[in-house]
């Protein structure tokens, strides 16, 4: 039967190629490179921190942490997952696996919220941005690895920045969202009253739009985890290289270990960066209060006449 490519066909995979190996390697790879540097600076610093830490009070800090913000149960729960994770031998790789991921969430808050912030105000910077966003989210992260380690070479920062790409839109997405969801009477009241843009926007939109951003963030962790084992395919180390190995050898045991770790990471943050996302703006009084408050007005009137003079 007949088709259009009988006819001819357009050679895009050879396009692709050539653009990539014949301009943009030779002409913009030293600046690909530079880019690499404050990703290293942080990921560095954050990497020799958390594995200079002693275990124990890494652990502590981390349980009254998920404990002040997700509750008792996670925080219990947090400790006995990484003293786990010690006894299994993994704590290394996990600490190099959690540096990897906050270096990652960091930059993408740093350029996600800013790009966010321009997508709710200019419907044209938007319609500009989505197509790049779904196809940033939608392709699958082997196509631009590839052309990452012809940039920018192996190793575990090359390994960030691919993990950078793939969990930046959810962040985007969001604040875009939580900022053009902010009512727009409230909007225009600040504006009555004096209001600059950049007040309405830190004052108003912002705090209102805050559970929107955080639960993007929290998003963008869960991308970032998920890309750990395949970032450690050019070159990345922690929890993925570790899944890797055991894949290469075969060793269930192994492969084990390292998903189970990733697996446990991710409960934890994830755990910790959605009570954020769900704290209430304002905050309610539960029926057991609103009940005392019933009574408290008749029982101070009623102190207040028995101590009137007869």
């Amino acid at each position: 039967m007949f088709s259009p490519s009988d006819l001819f066909e357009i050679p895009f995979g050879d396009w692709v190629d050539s653009a990539v190996k014949d301009w943009l390697v030779p002409n913009f790879r030293p600046f690909f490179r530079s880019l690499q540097a404050p990703i290293s600076f942080v990921l560095d610093g954050l990497d020799g921190f958390l594995n200079a830490m002693p275990m124990l009070v890494f652990t502590a800090i981390l349980a009254f942490i998920a404990w002040r913000t997700a509750g008792r149960g996670v925080a219990i729960f947090t400790a006995l997952a990484l003293v786990f994770l010690d006894l299994i031998g993994v704590w290394g790789q996990t600490m190099t696996t959690l540096a990897m991921i906050v270096t990652a969430v960091f930059f993408c808050a740093v350029i996600g919220v800013p790009v966010g912030i321009l997508a709710a105000r200019s419907n044209r910077f938007l319609a500009i941005l989505r197509p790049i966003l779904d196809v940033m989210q939608t392709i699958p992260p082997f196509v631009y690895l590839v052309p990452i380690v012809m940039l920018f070479g192996v190793g575990t920062v090359p390994g960030v920045i691919a993990t950078i790409i793939f969990a930046l839109p959810p962040i985007v997405r969001l604040t875009n969202l939580g900022i053009r969801g902010v009512r727009a009477d409230l909007v225009e009241a600040a504006y009555a009253f004096g209001s600059t843009p950049s007040q309405v926007l830190w004052e108003v939109q912002l705090p209102l739009a805050m559970r929107t951003i955080m639960a993007g963030l929290n998003q963008t962790l869960m991308m970032a985890l998920s890309m750990a084992v395949i970032a450690a395919l050019i070159g990345a180390g922690g929890l993925g290289l570790t899944v890797n190995t055991g894949l290469g050898r075969l060793d269930v045991g192994t492969a084990m270990e390292g998903g189970i770790g990733i697996v446990i990471l991710a409960i934890i943050l994830d755990r910790i960066t959605q009570s954020f996302a769900e704290r209430k703006a304002v905050a309610t009084p539960s029926l057991a209060q609103t009940f005392r408050g019933f009574f408290k007005p008749s029982r101070i009137a009623a102190r207040t006449a028995d101590e009137k003079p007869a």
